[in-house]
Protein backbone atom coordinates (compact mmCIF):
# COMPACT_ATOMS: atom_id res chain seq x y z
CA UNK A 1 0.00 0.00 0.00
CA UNK A 2 1.19 2.82 -1.03
CA UNK A 3 2.03 6.39 1.14
CA UNK A 4 -0.93 8.54 -0.48
CA UNK A 5 -3.21 5.25 0.02
CA UNK A 6 -2.76 4.78 3.74
CA UNK A 7 -3.37 8.97 4.18
CA UNK A 8 -7.13 8.58 1.87
CA UNK A 9 -7.65 5.85 4.48
CA UNK A 10 -7.14 7.12 7.33
CA UNK A 11 -7.47 10.89 6.57
CA UNK A 12 -4.30 11.99 6.90
CA UNK A 13 -3.59 15.54 5.71
CA UNK A 14 -0.42 17.14 4.78
CA UNK A 15 3.22 16.40 2.65
CA UNK A 16 5.93 17.89 4.98
CA UNK A 17 9.07 15.33 5.24
CA UNK A 18 8.47 14.91 8.55
CA UNK A 19 5.63 13.42 8.75
CA UNK A 20 5.84 11.25 5.25
CA UNK A 21 9.30 10.08 7.03
CA UNK A 22 6.89 8.57 10.16
CA UNK A 23 4.59 7.28 7.92
CA UNK A 24 7.02 5.11 6.20
CA UNK A 25 8.28 4.02 9.42
CA UNK A 26 4.74 2.75 10.62
CA UNK A 27 4.76 0.98 6.78
CA UNK A 28 7.72 -0.55 7.10
CA UNK A 29 7.52 -1.79 10.58
CA UNK A 30 3.59 -2.97 10.34
CA UNK A 31 4.94 -6.03 8.65
CA UNK A 32 6.73 -7.40 11.68
CA UNK A 33 6.18 -7.90 15.49
CA UNK A 34 8.76 -5.33 16.68
CA UNK A 35 7.88 -2.80 19.45
CA UNK A 36 7.13 0.71 18.69
CA UNK A 37 7.36 3.81 20.62
CA UNK A 38 5.35 6.66 19.18
CA UNK A 39 6.82 10.36 20.56
CA UNK A 40 5.43 13.47 19.97
CA UNK A 41 3.31 16.33 21.36
CA UNK A 42 0.03 15.90 22.70
CA UNK A 43 -2.27 16.52 19.63
CA UNK A 44 0.15 15.26 16.69
CA UNK A 45 -1.70 12.00 16.20
CA UNK A 46 -0.02 9.62 17.87
CA UNK A 47 -3.00 6.82 18.15
CA UNK A 48 -3.45 7.05 14.38
CA UNK A 49 0.05 5.85 13.39
CA UNK A 50 -0.99 2.91 15.94
CA UNK A 51 -3.68 2.07 13.73
CA UNK A 52 -1.72 2.63 11.05
CA UNK A 53 0.74 0.00 12.28
CA UNK A 54 -2.43 -2.52 13.20
CA UNK A 55 -4.42 -1.77 10.40
CA UNK A 56 -1.46 -2.98 7.76
CA UNK A 57 -0.42 -6.38 9.94
CA UNK A 58 -0.76 -9.68 9.71
CA UNK A 59 -2.88 -9.18 13.12
CA UNK A 60 -5.18 -6.91 11.50
CA UNK A 61 -8.15 -8.87 12.05
CA UNK A 62 -7.61 -9.99 15.52
CA UNK A 63 -8.40 -7.29 18.36
CA UNK A 64 -6.78 -3.81 18.83
CA UNK A 65 -7.39 -1.83 21.66
CA UNK A 66 -6.14 2.00 22.96
CA UNK A 67 -5.27 2.19 26.54
CA UNK A 68 -4.78 5.93 28.16
CA UNK A 69 -2.41 4.50 30.66
CA UNK A 70 -2.64 7.50 32.93
CA UNK A 71 -6.33 7.60 33.00
CA UNK A 72 -6.32 3.87 34.59
CA UNK A 73 -6.43 4.50 38.72
CA UNK A 74 -3.09 3.11 40.08
CA UNK A 75 -4.40 0.71 42.21
CA UNK A 76 -6.29 -0.84 39.03
CA UNK A 77 -3.79 -0.44 36.82
CA UNK A 78 -2.43 -4.16 37.18
CA UNK A 79 -5.81 -5.87 37.19
CA UNK A 80 -6.83 -4.28 33.97
CA UNK A 81 -3.95 -5.09 32.37
CA UNK A 82 -3.62 -8.76 33.85
CA UNK A 83 -6.57 -9.13 35.03
CA UNK A 84 -6.95 -10.65 39.07
CA UNK A 85 -8.32 -14.03 40.79
CA UNK A 86 -11.62 -13.72 42.75
CA UNK A 87 -10.86 -12.12 46.09
CA UNK A 88 -7.69 -11.01 45.02
CA UNK A 89 -8.48 -7.66 47.12
CA UNK A 90 -11.35 -5.56 48.36
CA UNK A 91 -13.88 -5.67 45.77
CA UNK A 92 -12.93 -8.70 43.62
CA UNK A 93 -16.18 -10.71 43.75
CA UNK A 94 -15.12 -12.30 40.65
CA UNK A 95 -12.39 -13.61 38.55
CA UNK A 96 -11.56 -10.81 35.60
CA UNK A 97 -9.56 -11.40 32.31
CA UNK A 98 -7.00 -8.60 32.12
CA UNK A 99 -6.27 -7.27 28.48
CA UNK A 100 -3.36 -8.88 27.65
CA UNK A 101 -5.22 -12.17 27.94
CA UNK A 102 -7.98 -10.85 25.94
CA UNK A 103 -6.23 -9.46 23.61
CA UNK A 104 -3.83 -11.93 22.72
CA UNK A 105 -3.30 -12.33 19.32
CA UNK A 106 -4.06 -8.84 18.23
CA UNK A 107 -2.31 -5.18 19.42
CA UNK A 108 -2.40 -3.20 22.39
CA UNK A 109 -1.84 0.37 22.23
CA UNK A 110 -0.38 1.92 25.47
CA UNK A 111 -0.69 5.73 25.16
CA UNK A 112 1.19 8.28 27.64
CA UNK A 113 3.34 5.18 28.81
CA UNK A 114 5.13 7.12 31.02
CA UNK A 115 2.44 7.31 33.46
CA UNK A 116 2.72 3.68 34.52
CA UNK A 117 3.91 2.83 38.23
CA UNK A 118 7.55 1.05 39.04
CA UNK A 119 5.58 -1.81 39.71
CA UNK A 120 3.38 -2.67 36.55
CA UNK A 121 6.59 -1.69 34.64
CA UNK A 122 8.39 -4.62 35.36
CA UNK A 123 5.34 -6.59 35.23
CA UNK A 124 4.94 -4.98 31.54
CA UNK A 125 8.77 -5.62 30.63
CA UNK A 126 8.15 -9.38 31.70
CA UNK A 127 5.36 -9.40 28.97
CA UNK A 128 7.71 -7.82 26.71
CA UNK A 129 10.61 -10.30 27.06
CA UNK A 130 8.97 -13.86 27.64
CA UNK A 131 5.55 -13.01 27.04
CA UNK A 132 4.44 -13.92 30.29
CA UNK A 133 2.10 -12.38 32.79
CA UNK A 134 0.24 -13.69 36.17
CA UNK A 135 -3.05 -12.55 37.23
CA UNK A 136 -3.42 -10.22 40.21
CA UNK A 137 -3.77 -12.75 43.20
CA UNK A 138 -2.55 -15.88 41.11
CA UNK A 139 0.75 -17.56 41.06
CA UNK A 140 0.00 -19.16 37.35
CA UNK A 141 2.06 -18.41 34.98
CA UNK A 142 0.02 -17.71 31.83
CA UNK A 143 1.40 -16.99 28.24
CA UNK A 144 0.37 -14.27 25.47
CA UNK A 145 0.83 -13.20 22.24
CA UNK A 146 0.36 -9.52 22.34
CA UNK A 147 2.41 -6.68 19.96
CA UNK A 148 2.72 -3.25 22.42
CA UNK A 149 2.81 0.18 20.26
CA UNK A 150 3.08 2.99 23.09
CA UNK A 151 2.99 6.52 22.94
CA UNK A 152 4.61 9.25 24.82
CA UNK A 153 4.58 12.39 25.09
CA UNK A 154 7.65 13.10 27.50
CA UNK A 155 11.19 12.25 26.97
CA UNK A 156 11.44 8.93 29.12
CA UNK A 157 14.89 8.74 29.02
CA UNK A 158 15.13 11.97 31.11
CA UNK A 159 12.99 9.61 33.32
CA UNK A 160 14.64 6.87 33.84
CA UNK A 161 17.66 9.06 34.52
CA UNK A 162 15.13 10.38 37.27
CA UNK A 163 14.31 6.76 38.67
CA UNK A 164 11.30 7.48 37.72
CA UNK A 165 10.86 5.31 34.67
CA UNK A 166 13.05 1.60 33.99
CA UNK A 167 16.35 2.07 31.72
CA UNK A 168 15.49 -1.31 30.24
CA UNK A 169 11.46 -0.74 29.71
CA UNK A 170 12.92 2.11 27.52
CA UNK A 171 14.78 0.05 25.51
CA UNK A 172 12.95 -2.34 25.13
CA UNK A 173 9.96 -0.18 24.18
CA UNK A 174 12.09 1.71 21.84
CA UNK A 175 12.74 -0.88 19.49
CA UNK A 176 11.73 1.39 16.62
CA UNK A 177 10.92 4.83 17.79
CA UNK A 178 8.58 6.79 15.76
CA UNK A 179 8.32 10.42 16.25
CA UNK A 180 5.57 12.46 15.09
CA UNK A 181 6.41 15.94 13.90
CA UNK A 182 4.79 19.18 15.85
CA UNK A 183 2.41 21.51 13.73
CA UNK A 184 4.53 24.15 14.37
CA UNK A 185 7.42 21.50 12.67
CA UNK A 186 5.19 21.55 9.64
CA UNK A 187 3.94 24.78 8.54
CA UNK A 188 3.18 23.98 5.15
CA UNK A 189 0.37 21.98 6.34
CA UNK A 190 -1.17 24.08 8.06
CA UNK A 191 -3.59 26.15 5.58
CA UNK A 192 -4.32 22.66 4.38
CA UNK A 193 -5.70 21.10 7.99
CA UNK A 194 -7.81 23.94 7.95
CA UNK A 195 -9.14 24.09 5.10
CA UNK A 196 -10.13 20.41 5.58
CA UNK A 197 -11.30 21.20 8.91
CA UNK A 198 -14.07 24.28 8.01
CA UNK A 199 -15.22 22.14 4.78
CA UNK A 200 -16.41 19.62 7.25
CA UNK A 201 -17.83 21.80 9.79
CA UNK A 202 -19.49 23.87 7.33
CA UNK A 203 -21.15 20.45 6.20
CA UNK A 204 -22.16 19.51 9.44
CA UNK A 205 -23.68 22.99 11.02
CA UNK A 206 -25.43 23.61 7.34
CA UNK A 207 -22.72 26.75 7.04
CA UNK A 208 -20.81 28.30 4.40
CA UNK A 209 -17.15 27.57 4.44
CA UNK A 210 -15.16 30.63 6.03
CA UNK A 211 -12.07 32.14 4.00
CA UNK A 212 -9.37 33.62 5.18
CA UNK A 213 -6.98 36.61 4.08
CA UNK A 214 -3.64 36.76 3.22
CA UNK A 215 -2.93 38.69 6.46
CA UNK A 216 -4.88 35.87 8.12
CA UNK A 217 -3.14 33.10 6.60
CA UNK A 218 0.24 34.66 7.46
CA UNK A 219 -0.74 34.96 11.24
CA UNK A 220 -1.99 31.19 11.26
CA UNK A 221 0.66 29.86 9.48
CA UNK A 222 3.40 31.65 12.29
CA UNK A 223 0.82 30.53 15.67
CA UNK A 224 3.03 27.79 17.52
CA UNK A 225 -0.43 25.72 18.10
CA UNK A 226 1.22 24.38 21.27
CA UNK A 227 -2.27 21.77 21.22
CA UNK A 228 -0.75 20.89 17.48
CA UNK A 229 -3.55 19.63 15.08
CA UNK A 230 -6.52 19.30 18.08
CA UNK A 231 -6.00 23.11 18.37
CA UNK A 232 -5.87 23.78 14.75
CA UNK A 233 -9.66 21.62 14.79
CA UNK A 234 -11.02 23.01 17.61
CA UNK A 235 -10.05 26.67 16.45
CA UNK A 236 -11.90 26.26 12.99
CA UNK A 237 -14.94 24.76 14.73
CA UNK A 238 -15.21 27.83 16.62
CA UNK A 239 -14.81 30.25 13.63
CA UNK A 240 -17.43 27.98 11.46
CA UNK A 241 -19.85 27.90 14.63
CA UNK A 242 -19.15 31.83 16.01
CA UNK A 243 -18.00 33.72 12.80
CA UNK A 244 -21.07 36.18 11.51
CA UNK A 245 -18.82 36.42 8.40
CA UNK A 246 -17.71 33.78 5.95
CA UNK A 247 -14.28 36.34 4.93
CA UNK A 248 -12.11 36.59 8.18
CA UNK A 249 -9.51 38.91 8.21
CA UNK A 250 -6.70 39.02 10.61
CA UNK A 251 -8.68 40.64 13.31
CA UNK A 252 -11.45 38.49 13.34
CA UNK A 253 -8.80 35.81 13.73
CA UNK A 254 -7.03 37.42 16.26
CA UNK A 255 -10.55 37.11 18.78
CA UNK A 256 -10.23 33.00 18.06
CA UNK A 257 -6.63 33.10 19.05
CA UNK A 258 -5.53 32.89 23.00
CA UNK A 259 -3.56 35.90 23.97
CA UNK A 260 -1.11 34.22 25.82
CA UNK A 261 0.97 31.35 24.84
CA UNK A 262 1.62 28.32 26.49
CA UNK A 263 5.62 28.09 27.05
CA UNK A 264 6.67 24.85 25.94
CA UNK A 265 10.45 25.34 27.38
CA UNK A 266 11.21 23.60 30.30
CA UNK A 267 11.26 25.99 33.51
CA UNK A 268 14.06 26.59 35.72
CA UNK A 269 13.51 26.23 39.45
CA UNK A 270 14.52 29.34 40.59
CA UNK A 271 11.73 30.12 38.04
CA UNK A 272 9.01 27.88 39.64
CA UNK A 273 6.55 30.04 41.99
CA UNK A 274 6.29 28.25 45.92
CA UNK A 275 2.90 27.06 46.20
CA UNK A 276 1.14 26.50 49.59
CA UNK A 277 2.16 26.71 53.21
CA UNK A 278 4.47 23.75 52.26
CA UNK A 279 6.96 25.79 50.44
CA UNK A 280 6.37 28.96 52.62
CA UNK A 281 8.35 26.72 55.05
CA UNK A 282 11.12 25.51 52.59
CA UNK A 283 11.46 29.43 51.99
CA UNK A 284 11.96 29.69 55.75
CA UNK A 285 14.68 26.55 56.29
CA UNK A 286 16.63 28.10 53.34
CA UNK A 287 17.15 31.73 54.39
CA UNK A 288 18.17 30.12 58.01
CA UNK A 289 20.12 27.45 56.67
CA UNK A 290 22.43 30.28 54.53
CA UNK A 291 22.39 32.78 57.56
CA UNK A 292 23.80 29.67 59.50
CA UNK A 293 26.29 28.90 57.04
CA UNK A 294 27.06 32.53 57.02
CA UNK A 295 27.33 33.02 60.51
CA UNK A 296 29.79 29.79 61.52
CA UNK A 297 32.03 30.97 58.20
CA UNK A 298 32.81 34.03 59.68
CA UNK A 299 32.97 32.82 63.23
CA UNK A 300 35.82 30.20 62.13
CA UNK A 301 37.91 32.81 60.31
CA UNK A 302 37.63 35.01 63.88
CA UNK A 303 39.24 32.21 65.75
CA UNK A 304 42.17 31.27 63.48
CA UNK A 305 43.11 34.95 62.82
CA UNK A 306 43.33 35.36 66.39
CA UNK A 307 45.66 32.35 66.47
CA UNK A 308 47.79 33.23 63.71
CA UNK A 309 48.14 36.99 65.54
CA UNK A 310 48.08 36.70 69.72
CA UNK A 311 48.58 40.00 69.62
CA UNK A 312 45.07 40.61 67.87
CA UNK A 313 43.85 38.46 70.87
CA UNK A 314 42.23 40.83 72.94
CA UNK A 315 41.28 43.13 70.43
CA UNK A 316 39.21 40.05 68.47
CA UNK A 317 38.15 38.44 71.42
CA UNK A 318 36.00 42.03 72.66
CA UNK A 319 34.81 42.58 69.08
CA UNK A 320 33.75 38.54 69.24
CA UNK A 321 32.07 39.24 72.38
CA UNK A 322 30.18 42.34 71.70
CA UNK A 323 29.30 40.87 68.52
CA UNK A 324 27.02 37.57 70.34
CA UNK A 325 25.99 39.70 73.82
CA UNK A 326 24.32 41.94 70.75
CA UNK A 327 22.76 39.37 69.17
CA UNK A 328 21.50 37.75 72.35
CA UNK A 329 20.23 40.97 73.76
CA UNK A 330 18.55 41.68 70.54
CA UNK A 331 16.78 38.23 71.12
CA UNK A 332 16.03 38.91 74.17
CA UNK A 333 18.51 37.26 76.39
CA UNK A 334 21.13 38.35 78.81
CA UNK A 335 24.92 39.05 77.94
CA UNK A 336 26.90 35.08 77.61
CA UNK A 337 30.66 36.80 77.10
CA UNK A 338 31.43 39.09 79.50
CA UNK A 339 34.27 42.01 78.25
CA UNK A 340 37.88 41.23 79.08
CA UNK A 341 40.16 43.66 80.35
CA UNK A 342 43.67 42.10 79.88
CA UNK A 343 44.40 39.99 76.78
CA UNK A 344 45.74 36.87 76.98
CA UNK A 345 47.72 35.02 74.60
CA UNK A 346 45.26 32.33 73.47
CA UNK A 347 48.16 29.99 72.39
CA UNK A 348 49.29 29.36 75.83
CA UNK A 349 45.72 29.73 77.60
CA UNK A 350 42.65 27.04 77.46
CA UNK A 351 39.96 28.25 75.23
CA UNK A 352 36.57 28.60 76.52
CA UNK A 353 32.90 30.26 76.13
CA UNK A 354 30.82 30.57 79.29
CA UNK A 355 27.06 29.26 78.44
CA UNK A 356 24.37 31.00 79.28
CA UNK A 357 23.52 28.92 82.79
CA UNK A 358 27.34 29.87 84.05
CA UNK A 359 28.84 26.24 83.00
CA UNK A 360 31.89 26.99 80.92
CA UNK A 361 32.79 24.63 77.92
CA UNK A 362 36.76 24.29 77.70
CA UNK A 363 37.60 24.13 73.61
CA UNK A 364 41.11 22.17 73.01
CA UNK A 365 43.12 23.30 70.33
CA UNK A 366 41.97 20.48 67.93
CA UNK A 367 38.58 21.67 68.43
CA UNK A 368 39.75 24.96 67.30
CA UNK A 369 42.35 24.26 64.83
CA UNK A 370 40.37 21.23 63.32
CA UNK A 371 37.60 22.28 61.69
CA UNK A 372 35.62 21.23 57.67
CA UNK A 373 33.68 23.19 55.84
CA UNK A 374 30.33 21.35 55.50
CA UNK A 375 27.98 21.93 51.96
CA UNK A 376 24.75 21.52 52.91
CA UNK A 377 22.83 19.91 49.88
CA UNK A 378 20.38 22.46 47.96
CA UNK A 379 18.88 19.80 45.68
CA UNK A 380 15.33 19.92 46.03
CA UNK A 381 15.06 16.00 45.16
CA UNK A 382 17.28 15.50 48.72
CA UNK A 383 15.30 17.76 51.00
CA UNK A 384 12.04 16.52 49.92
CA UNK A 385 12.66 12.65 50.63
CA UNK A 386 14.04 14.02 54.18
CA UNK A 387 11.32 16.32 55.37
CA UNK A 388 9.01 13.03 54.05
CA UNK A 389 10.63 10.83 55.74
CA UNK A 390 10.75 13.22 58.87
CA UNK A 391 6.78 13.46 58.27
CA UNK A 392 6.18 9.19 58.25
CA UNK A 393 8.54 9.07 61.68
CA UNK A 394 6.31 11.76 63.78
CA UNK A 395 3.09 10.13 62.31
CA UNK A 396 4.54 6.85 62.86
CA UNK A 397 4.32 5.68 59.67
CA UNK A 398 0.67 6.81 58.67
CA UNK A 399 0.29 7.72 55.65
CA UNK A 400 -2.55 10.01 55.89
CA UNK A 401 -1.25 11.95 58.23
CA UNK A 402 2.22 12.83 56.75
CA UNK A 403 0.41 13.54 54.14
CA UNK A 404 -1.51 16.31 55.63
CA UNK A 405 1.29 17.41 57.67
CA UNK A 406 3.27 17.70 54.56
CA UNK A 407 0.61 19.63 52.64
CA UNK A 408 0.26 16.96 49.74
CA UNK A 409 -2.65 14.39 48.69
CA UNK A 410 -2.09 10.77 50.06
CA UNK A 411 -1.64 9.55 46.65
CA UNK A 412 1.08 11.52 45.50
CA UNK A 413 2.70 10.66 49.09
CA UNK A 414 2.46 6.93 47.86
CA UNK A 415 3.97 8.14 44.63
CA UNK A 416 6.92 9.69 46.22
CA UNK A 417 7.59 6.93 48.73
CA UNK A 418 8.18 4.71 45.02
CA UNK A 419 10.44 6.91 43.87
CA UNK A 420 12.69 7.68 46.68
CA UNK A 421 12.47 4.54 47.40
CA UNK A 422 11.37 5.03 50.84
CA UNK A 423 10.07 1.93 53.13
CA UNK A 424 6.54 3.19 54.71
CA UNK A 425 8.43 3.85 58.64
Amino acid sequence: MDLQSIKNRFGIIGNAPALNFALNTAVQVAGTDLTVLIVGESGVGKEVISQIIHATSTRKHNPFIALNCGAIPEGTIDSELFGHEKGAFTGAVDGRKGYFETVSGGTIFLDEIGELPLGTQARLLRVLETGEFIRVGSSKVQKTDVRVIAATNRELLEFAEKGRFRQDLYYRLSTVPIRMPALRDRQEDILLLFRKFVVDFSERYKTTPVQLDENARKLLVEYPFPGNVRELKNLAEQISVLSTNSNIDITALKRFLPDKVVNRMPMRASDAAPQGEFANEREILYKLFFDMKKDVTELKKMFLEILKNPSLTGSASDFIKETLNADFHANGHDAILPQSKVSQPVAHQPSYIQTPNGQPVLLNDDDIYHHEEIEETLNIMVIEKELIIKALKKHKGKRKDASKELGISERTLYRKLIEYDIDNL
